[in-house]
């Protein structure tokens, strides 16, 4: 992965939490930070067989730069890219605290 690679720009969105006297729970999603850099990489029908994830219609992977903010992404926080919203269903770190990896799946609403 090269520098030049980074050709998209996303935004992470996460929900916020409500009170609502009797309990606490996921909001709507809002944005979260500010639009980062990122590559864009379709998963191969190879992978998703795999993976056993064939019924997903649109698995894709991201690759960020590491810094203190893409460390503290959860998986429960989604992403947009090109107006399409992801929900996260992967994180790891490739290298040492020089890239992150997430996968994710397109939401259909």
């Amino acid at each position: 992965m090269r520098a030049g690679d980074l050709d998209r720009r996303v935004q992470f969105l996460r929900a916020q939490l409500m009170d609502d006297g009797y309990q606490t729970r996921p909001g709507p999603y809002e944005p979260h930070g500010n639009r980062i850099w990122a590559a864009r990489r379709f998963v191969s029908d190879r992978e998703r067989y795999a993976a056993s994830t064939v019924g997903v219609d649109s698995a894709v992977r991201f690759t960020v730069r590491y810094s203190s903010f893409t460390a503290a992404i959860l998986h429960t926080d989604r992403l947009v890219c090109d107006g399409r919203t992801y929900a996260i269903t992967g994180i790891k770190e490739i290298g040492r605290r020089v890239w992150i990896e997430i996968t994710a799946a397109e939401v259909r609403e």
